[in-house]
């Protein structure tokens, strides 16, 4: 299973998303758009105006902090 997370600075729902995916060994790749704002328009592309943004294998599957949808990752 391949994770990307679209964060960005000062970003407390990008915080809690990270805490929990590394408090439950979750690897994942960050793309801050903060820092590389390409992915800005990327995410706009795909109908996204919020991060944080997650994906699974290129594919979005939860936008903001989502303890229930994050808890699926879990059993993967």
């Amino acid at each position: 299973m391949s994770l990307a997370i679209y964060t960005k600075n000062n970003c407390i729902q990008c915080k809690m998303t990270k805490k929990f995916l590394a408090e439950h060994q979750i690897s994942f790749e960050e793309h801050n758009v903060s820092q590389e704002p390409k992915y800005i328009d990327y995410l706009k592309e795909k109908g996204f105006r919020s991060v944080p943004v997650i994906e699974k294998n290129s594919n979005p599957i939860i936008n903001g902090f989502r303890p229930d949808l994050l808890k699926s990752l879990l059993a993967q």
